[in-house]
């Protein structure tokens, strides 16, 4: 039976996925303040059942819970606070995150939480949690949290454990905010942006590299947008490479100057991922939504990463913006295919809480999934068929282009052009052929992916070096995974 020592403050979640920190909660955590010894950071994940959450968290009998609330766990979130108010009524449940930060009253888990504290909750949370541990006063149902000064709060980056610095991908931000105001993004609300002082930030950086720290994921939306302070970041790492070092940002398209094409160019290949987000090239739609983007500007720059860089590029477009007809995202698709990122996320438009993309529902048919991730189901340019089978071309592209392991074999399906038109079929062809969109393995995936190309012998020869080199590939990562 489970006895840990009592905890007044829990702050908990459920991530993606383990690999995944909370940053969110370590920065909650960071500014608590003298009341940092009373809490505790429980992290769980989406495939774990809600009941054995509430267990685990009621096991430390805390006298609040905070609860960070996103997309991606908004279903199992809610699950689990009805369990908890059924078991322990009186223990104070504070919800934060983006997902409760709008459309409060909408939501069954902000009506049966006892708090929510909306926008940025690193001073907000620490203020609730004051008010309810000396029982003076009641703090309102709703929060409207103040936007914090980022030279005044306390950064988390020390929270993160021995365990997390090993086996986890570590969350970082230079800023906070976004200066554009595109309809299906969060960030649209907040137009400025607000850095982390440099100094500071740096030295929190260098605290975790001598902690043996490898992998850095920063969460800003436009990294590149100050050039100076993203050559300062990038020169920091630079000079002290090693190794397993490993980098993440999300980039402008169309903003990269000089000085960041020099020092882009002298780190070592595979050491950065380049996150760019694309997400149409439809000019009148990018219009439609506020999405300011040189195009071919953005397509130069992708080019010149491509051919001048080492960096692993992950690029994004969007299926179901108001106005895109199947073959505007077909067109843009190929044109992208043509600049060859190493990746491209083909994403399904999510109606978030709170965006400004709900502004187009009635012009455009828009019609989204009520239950999380509020994916688009159709609008009047592509119906819920075509929907459905570009749902599907997501994910087949995702497990058989994206997962790298058919490098020579999947260009071969749109050989003799039109990417798209070509993949589409092939996506058409599959589901028929097994009725699945998860669970196909490999090497049943290669055959399959065999039988629609054609039993040639350029078809056997790519295929056996694709599985020469996934093979290849997993050795040393069990390698990696096994050394000292």
């Amino acid at each position: 039976m489970m006895n840990p020592t009592a905890t007044d403050i829990i702050l908990a979640t459920l991530n993606a996925r383990y690999a995944h920190c909370a940053f969110g909660l370590r920065c909650l955590f960071a500014n608590l303040g003298d009341l940092r010894p009373r809490a505790r950071i429980l992290e769980f994940d989406i495939h774990q059942r809600p009941l054995d959450i509430a267990e685990s968290i009621l096991s430390h009998q805390p006298k609040i819970i905070g609860l960070g609330v996103h997309i991606w766990n908004a279903t199992q979130s809610t699950e689990l606070v009805a369990i908890l108010k059924q078991l322990r009524a009186d223990i104070p449940i504070v919800l934060g995150g983006p997902e409760v930060s709008h459309e409060t009253d909408q939501q069954d888990i902000c009506r049966r939480a006892d708090h929510i504290i909306t926008g940025e909750g690193d001073v907000a949370f620490a203020g609730c949690c004051r008010h309810l541990l000396e029982g003076a006063s009641r703090p309102p149902h709703v929060i409207a949290a103040p936007q914090p000064d980022l030279a005044d709060i306390a950064l988390p980056y020390e929270h993160y454990t021995d365990d997390d610095i090993a086996h986890r991908v570590l969350y970082v931000e230079a800023s906070r905010g976004c200066p554009f105001r595109c309809d299906f993004c969060l960030s649209a609300l907040d137009t400025s942006v607000r850095q982390v002082p440099l100094k500071r930030l740096l030295a929190a950086m260098q605290r975790l590299l001598d902690r043996g720290a490898l992998a850095f994921k920063f969460v800003d939306r436009t990294f590149n947008l100050d050039p100076d302070t993203s050559v300062a970041i990038l020169e920091f790492f630079l000079a002290r490479h090693r190794p397993g070092l490993f980098l993440h940002f999300e980039m402008i398209p169309d903003r990269f100057p000089e000085q960041i094409r020099n020092i882009l160019q002298r780190f070592p290949p595979g050491s950065i991922q380049i996150e760019i987000g694309i997400q149409t090239f439809n000019e009148g739609v990018a219009a439609r939504i506020g999405r300011r983007q040189d195009n071919a500007l953005a397509a130069a720059n992708l080019r010149w990463l491509r051919e001048h860089t080492g960096i692993h590029l992950h690029s994004d477009l969007i299926v179901g913006l108001p106005g895109e007809s199947l073959e505007s995202f077909a067109d843009g698709f190929d044109r992208l295919v043509a600049l060859r990122p190493h990746e491209i996320q083909v994403g399904i438009l999510k109606r978030l809480r709170g965006a400004p993309i709900a502004r187009h529902d009635d012009a455009f048919g828009m019609v989204y999934s009520p239950q999380p991730p509020y994916e688009i189901l159709q609008n009047n340019q592509i119906d819920f068929p075509t929907m459905q089978r570009l749902r599907r071309f997501a994910r087949y592209w995702d497990i058989v282009v994206n997962s790298g392991r058919f490098v020579e074999a999947a260009p071969l399906l749109w050989r003799d052009g039109a990417p798209f038109q070509r993949f589409l079929a092939f996506s058409d062809w599959l589901f028929a052929r097994t009725r699945q969109t998860h669970a196909i393995a490999a090497p049943r995936l290669a055959k399959l992916l065999g039988e629609h190309l054609g039993a040639t012998e350029e078809v056997r020869a790519a295929l056996e070096r694709d599985a020469h080199r996934s093979a290849s590939s997993r050795r040393q990562d069990r390698h990696a995974h096994t050394a000292p």
